[in-house]
């Protein structure tokens, strides 16, 4: 990699290709001679556990999961993943300067590395930060030189450190920033705003700015704010004199000014220019955003004046195949399948997220409570951040408020997730010195904090302590709590747990809890949850009638690596069940229940699939998630009953149901009516043939040359008719012509161990997902072909560009 530097500002170099890597440790790997011609070439972001292989060997926990109401040790398989994610490793760079380099900063920055990391230039120790969701930055001015420099980062990922997949490695972006010596600190641009009045508001912007020279400097700030369509708002300028650093504050009034929401999510961006001696020696943008938020005890969440609730759903920071390694195009995905949802809200469950998470979020429309920590000093896992908590607390906490408090999507800060200080008189003193750290660094966001022994929390004084208490599983309790806290607003912080397998049925459908099945799956007729949970609709309806809950965060959005309840102790179980949407990205069936809930799109979904050879003149309930209150099914076109929701009874309070049903060969079909009674929407599914062929399905023409570029493939097993095959299993192959490669390859099977980064996947109950990967600076036509044996094949035309 070669820098030329500009002139007179800043240039900032991201550092993804060309990086070697070894699982290995010894001290002289970070010397700049060492010979590293036999390492593996990566680029970052890396993880490097994701290729596997899965094994039971490689995270077997001995361990009660307090959390999860177990009280004897257990021999759990698959809580990490099952992957090769312990262990010690390095990454080394050679990156070249130019002459001229002697006269600037250099800054290195880590978005995260998992975890425990050690920083090294040209073979001196340069600083250590062993938070592996943190972001930080060290100054390399001291250690570089022109000409040949070598980066060293070793790496040690200690076992027993997490309850879910960590990943591994420098999973998160790195640039190398260089800069004249006065410059605008590392986040150094604070942006806060405020209504004057119904027309005008304030936005206080508060630069530190970094002087190098040794000297005393006349430094001038000018500050310019752009709004949403490039429009000039006001200016101001400043000059302070400064010897090493210093802070400056701005206040700019913006009238009628355009509102940040969830619905229009509008930002503005701040562009500061420093000047030394007339001339420009830095220039940084900020985007952020105007909305305006109160949190209100009695009403809930109003933005911009207007009462809204949380529509949330817990989030992991895996992105399934592709691991923890940060794609912007793959959170995209995400973000965009739970906005069709009506997802409105997300919990970075348990620790800071990807800059890119946030990023998105400001841009699509999301509100977010970023979270700091899984643990404080008592441990839920051996070497989790208890062993960092006294030195490591406030560095970390203040690293992920003064990186993330200029995004308009947070709205609160949380200080931990189900910590068992919750239990005891002294949690109290460290929820305060945590809570204050908050309210000094940035007193215009409230804290929370999720407790799921809320009795405890309240009594021990540390619900009091934060904001906004959060309540973990406990919707029937909302009102209690509201009694005993009635000057706080709170909310559903964790809530559902309902588990479940896509396409995949027993019968009978019935309410289960913690159910276990040889095959390790869970039934996704959605009445099955965890032992400490309850299903979607009690949370719906303990919303409901507790209008002063400002909503909930259901676990989870997306299934993820790890924590495979309730298969515990079975083997190959490797990834969650909890999600609304599988590790594949393919939505279940309980995306609709919450679709039909959250949104007022026209849903209307039938459940189950209608192929069942063996099973004809059987029981086989129907349920319907429909957005509207009456729905007629027919089976073969003959009528099974209309259903009424009937708001004081749960069973068809928020879905439908139909009990009765025999399974006959043929159509199933659901047709909606309006409160007249005219229909307005009908749905049905149909009984398969044998397999015949291949369906790919690309969510897009045309991607980014860049390398980081991503497509996204459903591929689905069909019969002669096209009709979706909804139990096949076919081993289905691909080939790509083209600058493409294979990212990854999922089906969203928990109890899966085929190779992520194969170029072959087997069907899971009709359905995988092939996710495609562009080549840095190489253009022009890619051809993606499907092939299994017996079936037609399937190919998908598609650009970079």
């Amino acid at each position: 990699m070669k820098s030329k530097t500009g002139k007179n500002t800043r240039e900032t170099l991201t550092l993804k290709y060309g990086w070697k890597f070894r699982l290995a440790d010894a001290p002289e790997m970070a010397l700049p001679d060492f010979d590293d011609s036999g390492w593996e070439t990566v680029r970052v972001p890396h993880d490097w556990a994701i290729e596997g292989p899965f094994s039971r060997e490689n995270d077997i926990h001995v361990t009660a999961i307090i959390q999860d109401g177990q009280r004897k040790s257990l021999y759990h398989t698959g809580r990490t993943g099952g992957l090769p994610h312990a262990g010690k490793a390095w990454y080394r760079l050679k990156f070249s300067l130019p002459k001229d380099i002697c006269s600037k900063r250099v800054r290195i920055e880590f978005d995260g590395i998992m975890s425990h990391s050690r920083v090294y230039c040209n073979g001196k120790y340069v600083d250590t930060w062993p938070y592996g969701y943190a972001s930080f930055a060290f100054d390399l001015t001291d250690f570089i030189k022109q000409g040949d420099n070598i980066l060293a980062v070793s790496v040690d990922n200690k076992p027993l450190a997490s309850r879910w997949y960590p990943g591994a490695g420098i999973y998160r972006k790195v640039r190398l920033v260089i800069m004249n010596p006065v410059h605008v600190s590392l986040w150094g641009t604070c942006v806060t705003t405020k209504p004057l009045n119904e027309k005008t508001a304030q936005v206080d912007i508060k630069t530190t700015v970094e002087n190098h020279t040794g000297k005393r400097q006349k430094v001038t700030v000018e500050t310019t704010v752009i709004g949403p369509v490039g429009k000039k708002h006001a200016s101001s300028s400043e000059t302070r004199t400064i010897l090493k650093s210093g802070v400056i504050l701005q206040k700019i009034r913006i009238n009628s000014p355009v509102l940040w929401s969830v619905d229009s999510p509008k930002l503005h961006t701040v562009l500061t220019t420093l000047k030394t001696g007339g001339k420009k020696t830095d220039y940084h943008e900020t985007l952020f955003g105007i909305r305006y938020l109160k949190f209100d005890a009695g009403q809930g969440l109003l933005l911009n004046g207007e009462k809204m609730r949380f529509k949330g759903v817990c989030m992991h920071h895996d992105l399934g195949p592709l691991g923890t390694a940060v794609n912007a195009e793959a959170l995209k995905r995400q973000l965009s399948m739970l906005k069709d949802m009506g997802c409105n809200a997300i919990r970075t469950s348990h620790n800071p997220p990807a800059p890119e998470l946030l990023d998105l979020a400001d841009n699509m429309g999301f509100l977010v409570i970023d979270e700091a920590f899984d643990e404080w000093r008592m441990p839920k896992c051996k070497n989790g951040y208890n062993i960092l908590f006294d030195g490591w607390a406030k560095k970390d906490l203040l690293a992920m408020i003064r990186r993330d408090r200029n995004h308009p999507s947070v709205i609160m800060w949380s200080i931990g997730n189900e910590v068992p200080e919750q239990d005891v008189s002294s949690g109290a003193k460290t929820a305060a010195f945590l809570h204050n750290i908050c309210k000094k660094e940035d007193p215009s966001r409230p804290t929370t904090a999720a407790f799921n022994s809320p009795d405890n929390a309240i009594k021990n004084g540390l619900a009091e302590i934060v904001d906004i208490p959060g309540w973990n599983y406990t919707p029937n309790s909302y009102a209690a709590y509201k009694a005993k806290l009635p000057g706080k607003p709170m909310y559903g912080s964790e809530t559902g747990s309902c588990i479940s397998t896509r396409g995949v049925y027993y019968f009978p459908a019935e309410e289960e809890r913690n159910p276990k099945r040889k095959t390790l799956q869970v039934s996704s007729y959605d009445l099955a949850c965890a032992s400490w949970a309850n299903l979607p609709d009690t949370d719906f309806r303990s919303i409901d009638e507790n209008p002063f809950i400002m909503g909930e965060f259901t676990w989870t959005g997306f299934d993820y690596l790890g924590e495979p309840t309730p298969y515990y102790e079975e083997w190959p179980s490797r990834s969650s069940y909890f999600g609304i949407i599988d590790l594949a990205g393919i939505p279940k069936d309980r995306f609709y229940l919450y679709r039909s809930r959250w949104t007022e799109k026209e849903t209307l979904h039938i459940l189950p699939h209608w192929t069942w050879p063996g099973r004809e003149g059987e029981l086989t309930p129907v349920h319907c998630y429909s957005r509207w209150d009456t729905v007629e099914l027919f089976v073969n076109g003959v009528s099974q009953g209309v259903r009424s929701k009937h708001h004081k009874n749960m069973v068809n309070r928020y879905r439908l149901v139909w009990s009765g049903v025999i399974y006959r060969p043929g159509e199933l079909k659901a047709i909606a009516y309006d409160n007249d009674g005219h229909p307005v929407k009908e749905t049905a599914v149909r009984t398969s043939g044998k397999p015949a062929g291949i369906q790919l399905t690309a969510d897009r023409k045309e991607i980014r040359a860049d390398g980081d570029g991503m497509a996204f493939f459903n591929v689905d097993i069909i019969d002669s008719k096209g009709t979706l095959c909804p139990g096949a299993d076919n081993l289905v192959r691909f080939k790509i012509n083209g600058p493409a490669e294979i990212a990854g390859l999922d089906n969203g099977n928990p109890a899966s161990t085929e190779p992520f980064h194969a170029d072959y996947r087997k069907a899971f109950n009709g359905s995988c997902v092939l996710y495609l990967r562009s080549l840095k600076g190489k253009k022009g036509r890619i051809l993606v072909t499907a092939e299994s044996a017996g079936l037609k094949k399937a190919e998908a035309v598609l650009s970079a560009r």
